[in-house]
This record gives structure tokens, C-alpha cells and sequence, in this order.
């Protein structure tokens, strides 16, 4: 539905966003509820540490976002790389996710200049400059 087409839409962004959060609360809800044994199989099982999986699940399912838009703007497709390094890209989204320069990210990214940029502040920038661009560029 578009913005234009509804009657409230302030109000309706205010509630699918309150629902947002209420959805994740439940989630830390329902993490903080597993003992501490199956917590940990769970990290195991994902092959991250516990503390990075509480960190993850308490940012939430968009601490990454960042990551493909990154990618676009240095030209790497990211479901080519999915596929051809699916460990490296899971690893890459865990670096994003829990990455303290968000802000600095964002604002590069929405100015176009993340590919001039990304070297002073990106967790993931010595991984994203070892690629080979060749096999991962869009065609």
C-alpha cells in the first residue's frame, strides 16, 4: 500500500514499527528464556561464540542491512559471493552486524562515497579488498 493511498500514514509506520519492536522483544524474550547448555549448543551449532550470538540477536534481524549495500556500490554482486563463499559472506554479515560505525556507514552509503571511504572504518574492509572482483561483479 502506498503512502499516498493511505489514510494515516504516520500513524500506520508508527504502529508497523511498534510491531517491529514488540517482535523482537519477544525473541530476546524467548533467548533469554533457553538455559544456558542449549544457548550455547545453539552458538556452536552456528560456529559463532555466545557472546557474538546474544550480541546478534539483541541488534536484531537488521544489523546488516549495511553489508549489500556495500557490496553494490564496489561492485561486488552479493549473491554471486553467497554462493560461491557462503562461510565468508555469514562471517562478513556477523562483522556488519555487530559493527559500532553505523553511522559513518549509513552516511556514506546514502552519499554514494562508501567506496572511497570504507577503509577508515569498515570491520570488513581488508576481507572486501582481498575479493576477487572479476568473479564477483555483476553481469
Amino acid at each position: 500500500m502506498s503512502t499516498a493511498s493511505r489514510p494515516y500514514p504516520i500513524v500506520q509506520d508508527l504502529i508497523e514499527s511498534f510491531a517491529g519492536w514488540l517482535k523482537h522483544r519477544r525473541e530476546l524474550n524467548e533467548m533469554r528464556q533457553l538455559d544456558r547448555a542449549d544457548f550455547n549448543r545453539i552458538a556452536g551449532d552456528l560456529r559463532i561464540s555466545p557472546d557474538d550470538l546474544e550480541e546478534l540477536v539483541r541488534h536484531g534481524r537488521h544489523a546488516a542491512d549495511e553489508l549489500p549495500k556495500m557490496l553494490e556500490q564496489l561492485g561486488i554482486n552479493a549473491e554471486r559471493l553467497g554462493r560461491a563463499q557462503p562461510l565468508l559472506l555469514r562471517d562478513m554479515e556477523r562483522v556488519c552486524a555487530l559493527c559500532s560505525q553505523k553511522a559513518q556507514c549509513d552516511r556514506d552509503l546514502a552519499g554514494g562515497t562508501a567506496a572511497e571511504n570504507y577503509h577508515g572504518y569498515c570491520g570488513n574492509a581488508a576481507t572486501l579488498e582481498s575479493l576477487d572482483r572479476a568473479d564477483l561483479a555483476p553481469h
